[in-house]
């Protein structure tokens, strides 16, 4: 690593855009007094935030560490921590922090930090890096022991995150991987927070209108009421459970979301069928959302409109609250069906946004002029 000139360590937060941008922005307000703190001795940090794609068409950490150096060899930084929210791999694992101590370089993956607490766990992740990148103040000619790990807080507060295997001719001399059920949890979870499920609500206007306006009529129907009156408690949740699922598939097979890999080594099914899983947690939640909102505006849809004695009339059963909260309940398994029809009318590109972060749509827009290339040769 360089050493500042004038007692001032320059950090360079090097993030792709979207959620690394606004994490690192966040982190920046406060990282250069608190690595001030930790480090003592009178070290001066500078912490500048730099938003740039620099993951553009790889995944190779080797190929992004490459990037980072030569990225930061064009600029007076003393470190580079390079933050991206793909899921990278490495040696059949996934990879959570790669550092090389020479040049002063850090690359972290957010989804290895799991999906809660994102914003206080990357800034952690982030000042062990550079404090055990910056090391101890220069003395002479000595240089930093890179044998032994240094982050030694980082890796027991988020267990199962563990140093892991480094090639010779890697630009890398340690890493960090996550394994096992747990780090599998964490990164699935972490690729679903990156992804912003919530974020589907407002991209799917048109199936969200196809299902008001299928709930609406369906709360005005008295057949619906009659089935509302004769459906048990079971009965409901499958209705709910089948047109959740229903809503769920359509859009993951209209929207073209299966991942589908070319290679066949045992990494790249592996790989698969983690993206595979965030889409249906991604999807499943935005759909969820969808449906938690659907039975609001049935409720109150249904507080306004009905009758009490037209309702007992029809049904022979007085118009209490049960019968306004079943009534919801089902009219919005109802609509959800005709969400999932309306979603048809929905762009590809359109539902791709919606459900998944700037960083996976453009990888998965590669992937696909990739196989689109192969077909045509």
């Amino acid at each position: 690593m360089r050493v500042s000139s004038q007692g001032v360590t320059v950090v360079a937060l090097l993030a792709d855009p979207d959620v690394p941008t606004e994490i690192a922005q966040r982190m920046a307000e406060t990282l250069p007094a608190r690595l001030a703190d930790r480090s003592g001795q009178g070290r001066r940090f500078d912490v500048e935030v730099i938003s740039e794609p620099f993951t553009s068409e790889t995944e190779d950490p080797s190929t992004l560490m490459r990037r980072i150096m030569n990225r930061g060899s064009a600029e007076n930084w003393d470190i580079v921590v390079a933050l991206t929210d793909l899921p990278l791999h490495s040696h059949g694992r996934k990879l959570a922090l790669n550092l090389n101590h020479e040049h002063g370089l850090a690359l972290l993956s957010l989804p290895s930090l799991g999906g809660l607490r994102l914003q206080t766990r990357a800034r952690r992740a982030v000042e062990e890096a550079v404090l055990g990148l910056a090391g101890p103040p220069a003395t002479g000619t000595e240089e930093p022991s890179q044998s032994q790990p240094l982050l030694g807080p980082f890796v027991s507060r988020l267990a199962p995150i563990h140093p892991g295997p480094v090639d010779e001719e890697e630009t890398t001399d340690l890493r960090y991987v996550v394994t096992g059920p747990r780090g599998y949890l964490r990164v699935l979870f972490g690729m679903v927070r990156a992804n912003r499920p919530w974020r589907l609500v407002p991209g799917l206007s048109k199936a969200l209108a196809a299902a008001l306006a299928t709930g609406a009529i369906a709360t005005l129907d008295s057949t619906t009421w009659s089935l509302t009156e004769a459906l048990s408690t079971p009965r409901l949740v499958v209705a709910m459970v089948g047109s959740v699922g229903l809503m769920i598939g359509w859009l993951i097979v209209d929207g073209e979301l299966w991942h589908r890999s070319a290679e066949v080594s045992r990494e790249a099914r592996q790989r698969a069928r983690l993206y595979n899983a965030s889409t249906v947690l991604t999807v499943g939640i935005g759909v969820l959302v969808c449906y938690a909102g659907l039975i609001v505006i049935n409720l109150v849809w249904a507080l306004f409109i009905l009758n009490d004695q037209v309702f007992t009339s029809m049904t022979r059963a007085p118009l209490r609250a049960t019968e306004y909260w079943t009534l919801a309940w089902f009219v919005a398994s109802v609509a959800t069906v005709g969400g999932a029809l309306g979603s048809g009318l929905e762009s590809d590109e359109a539902i791709r946004a919606a459900a998944y972060s700037k960083r996976e749509q453009e990888r998965r827009s590669m992937l696909q002029d990739n196989h689109s290339d192969q077909r045509s040769e």
